[in-house]
Parts: C-alpha cells; sequence; structure tokens
C-alpha cells in the first residue's frame, strides 16, 4: 500500500502561513484555534524562502526554557530552512526523509515549486491504520 500512495494522497490542505514578526504568543491561538501543530513562516515577499515553527518548537523552545511567548517573535524560534517534500513523493520515501532529518513536519510542493499542503508524523497513524487494513484483506482473501 504504501509504495501505490504518495503523499498528495495524505497530505493536509490546509497550510497556515505567518509573519516572521508577529509574537510567539499570537501564533500559539492560532495554533490552538485552529487545532493545527504547525505553521509556515513566510520571511519576506522578497525572500522565497520559508521557516517553519512547531509543536516541538514550542516546547522546546519556549517552555522548557521557561521564555515568555509575547516578548518572542516567529523569527526568533522558527526552524529554517524547511525540508519540504513533492507532492508525488511515495508514502514510504516521506517516512524515511521524515526519519533520517529528524522532522515531523513536511510543506508539500506541487511541480511549481508552490506550496499545497502539510504532511506531519501524526497523519502516519492513519496510513499504517490503513495498511493494517490493506494486509487483513488480503490475507481473508
Amino acid at each position: 500500500m504504501h509504495e501505490k500512495h504518495t503523499v498528495k494522497d495524505w497530505m493536509m490542505d490546509l497550510v497556515v502561513f505567518v509573519d516572521p514578526d508577529q509574537t510567539v504568543y499570537e501564533i500559539l491561538s492560532i495554533m490552538r484555534r485552529r487545532y493545527i501543530n504547525s505553521v509556515l513562516v513566510r520571511k519576506s515577499d522578497k525572500n522565497p524562502d520559508y521557516g517553519i515553527i512547531t509543536s516541538r518548537d514550542i516546547s522546546d523552545k519556549i517552555v522548557a526554557e521557561n521564555r515568555n511567548p509575547k516578548e518572542l517573535t516567529v523569527k526568533d524560534i522558527m526552524s529554517s530552512p524547511v525540508v519540504s517534500v513533492r507532492q508525488d513523493l511515495s508514502i514510504k520515501e516521506c517516512a524515511m526523509l521524515m526519519m533520517e532529518n529528524h522532522i515531523h513536519h513536511l510543506p508539500v510542493i506541487d511541480d511549481n515549486g508552490l506550496i499545497i499542503g502539510m504532511v506531519s508524523a501524526s497523519d502516519f497513524l492513519l496510513i499504517a491504520e490503513a495498511m493494517g487494513t490493506n494486509f487483513q484483506e488480503r490475507s481473508l482473501s
């Protein structure tokens, strides 16, 4: 199953972009309200690169270090550069890329390099469940 399916089959097409000068406190509110664990940071109109803030960044760089999110901006804690994946990459290759880079969130890009979605480690819970269903169906036939 995982060899046939691509990242596009499993990605979330909701991607939230934030400004690097927003406070981390503002971003926390956005993430909580939208039930998401990551946001992409658009560095500037002139700079096509992106940064990312994930729930892990919040845990490691805010909570663990006892820092005030109202006093920090997005650019203070974002991770950059961002590793991204093509929409046609296999799920297995995507999982390997996450494992090799020790990351849990990957923006998905189309053939023009535009961000069209996001895939995260938690998506692999659904993928693994689907794999188990497919294995069970094959063993019953």
